[in-house]
């Protein structure tokens, strides 16, 4: 029968050796906490694009980005080593590409173009036994253009309604223009026509001989009486 003291240090040495495996052994290639930020979300032709890399580790060794469903040599976009003075090689998908690495896994697609489409995959090794994937899809979309302004087709009837309103309304401008010329010219004749004057003259006339008559009369009465 094993002693008690016995007992402990092969509960000790176990524990040790399970911290040490667990400390050790990480998934390879997990991608559990590592996720993949666009912005923005729907590019445009021309537009630049970055791929926020988020959950990635306070340390590591390397990360690269490929642009392909397969990660390797021939879809390499470039490396990025932090302890090197010149930390980004690129590789042999960057073709004319802009692309700029940063420390902490982002990358950053200046004048975005739609051949730049894809899936893009981002590995950052953690240590040799323990690499980070994650992946997106980017489509870079051309330009919005506005839509063309289609004219409707005019049918007869409209257009028989808008030549009668036009004729309509002509009609009406030509009345007002001769309303107008009619009563200018009234208000002329008017103005220029002699105010007419009562003739006064006959009745004058007619009054002074009246008054001669009377006068007459009354000379002739005092000769008649004498006669008489």
């Amino acid at each position: 029968m094993a002693s008690p003291e016995g007992a402990r240090r092969h509960f000790s040495k176990g524990l040790l050796l399970s911290a040490s495996i667990l400390a050790l052994w990480v998934p390879q290639g997990s991608r559990a906490a590592l996720r993949i930020q666009k912005i923005p979300e729907h590019p445009q032709k021309n537009q630049d694009l970055l791929l926020s890399v988020r959950g990635i580790p306070d340390t590591f060794q390397d990360f690269n980005w490929y642009l392909g469903e397969e990660a390797h040599g021939g879809t390499m976009l470039f490396t990025y080593i932090p302890e090197l003075q010149r930390p980004q090689r690129d590789g042999g998908a960057m073709g004319q590409r802009d692309i700029v690495g940063f420390p902490n896994g982002s990358m950053l697609l200046h004048r975005a173009q739609p051949t730049d489409s894809g899936t893009y995959q981002v590995a950052v090794t953690i240590n040799p036994a323990w690499t980070m994937r994650a992946k997106t899809k980017v489509r870079v979309e051309e330009k919005h253009k506005e839509p063309p302004i289609t004219h409707l087709p005019m049918s007869a009837g409209i257009m028989v309604a808008i030549i009668i309103g036009s004729l309509a309304a002509g009609a009406l401008f030509i009345g007002s223009i001769a309303h107008l010329l009619l009563t200018r010219s009234w208000r002329g004749q008017s103005h220029s026509r002699p105010h007419l004057v009562p003739n006064t003259s006959n009745q004058s006339l007619r009054a002074a001989s009246h008054w001669l008559n009377l006068n007459h009369m009354s000379l002739c009465r005092p000769a008649a009486v004498a006669r008489c």
